[in-house]
């Protein structure tokens, strides 16, 4: 009975702390499933607008809100 007691004494003192490591982990896995979500719909991260995005070369979604103009090959002998 002794071992019942001291676990019931430490998840009474320990409430708060366990209760705040679910809810912070409940607000992580809804917000990485809202982002998969979103990826798997096609929505891109960065809003929308390359002209303002710092991250156009990586972005990946550049290509569809504006075109992307070719560049001409650099010539290596200059």
């Amino acid at each position: 009975m002794e071992g019942r007691d001291c676990m019931l004494g430490w998840l009474s003192a320990n409430l708060i702390n366990i209760l705040l490591v679910a809810v912070i982990a409940a607000v992580v896995v809804l917000l990485i499933r809202g982002m998969i979500r979103d990826k798997k719909a096609g929505k891109s991260s960065c809003g929308g607008s390359c002209a303002s995005c710092g991250a156009c070369s990586s972005c990946g979604s550049c290509g569809r809100c504006a075109p992307v103009p070719n560049r001409a090959p650099t010539d290596p002998s200059r």
